[in-house]
């Protein structure tokens, strides 16, 4: 039986995934070396690692779908997003889509406040909103209303 994660990790790792997500957005760095600078460095000493590189590799990959799973719910043009910002909601679209295994609440929670950490005042609340609905959506059944 596998064991159960460690939440303190996967928060380490959530930390430094929207740092790495953030750093390829801006500079448009080649996914291997971003992973490997990462992996070398010691903010992620205490982190879920594997997670780390399953979500980096999978948000690097899947960047177009799931900018169109969140899209839908935006104020604005998704190329008007703070950088932040859309960092942060494709982590949490990705997690509330692919890692069932997460809770909704968790994910949402966990990203809001990555958002308060290191996005805008008050863009945890955008961010809330936004990864409320995409949870409507794609968990619905775990939230009760399917």
């Amino acid at each position: 039986m596998p064991s159960k994660p460690n939440p303190w990790a996967r928060r380490r790792a959530r930390r430094a995934l929207v740092q790495a997500v953030y750093q390829w957005q801006m500079t448009a760095c080649d996914g291997g070396s971003l992973e490997r600078q990462f992996l070398d460095n010691e903010s992620l000493a205490k982190a879920d690692r594997e997670f780390f590189s399953a979500l980096l590799r999978a948000v690097l990959r899947d960047h177009a779908a799931l900018d169109a799973t969140f899209a839908a719910h935006l104020d604005r043009e998704l190329d008007e997003l703070d950088q932040v910002e859309r960092a942060i909601l494709r982590l949490g679209a990705l997690e509330l889509q692919q890692r069932l295994d997460v809770p909704y609440r968790v994910v949402i929670d966990e990203y809001v406040e990555l958002a308060k950490t290191f996005g805008a005042e008050g863009s945890y609340k955008y961010v809330n909103g936004v990864l409320d609905r995409v949870a409507e959506e794609h968990r619905a059944l775990e939230r009760g209303k399917a």
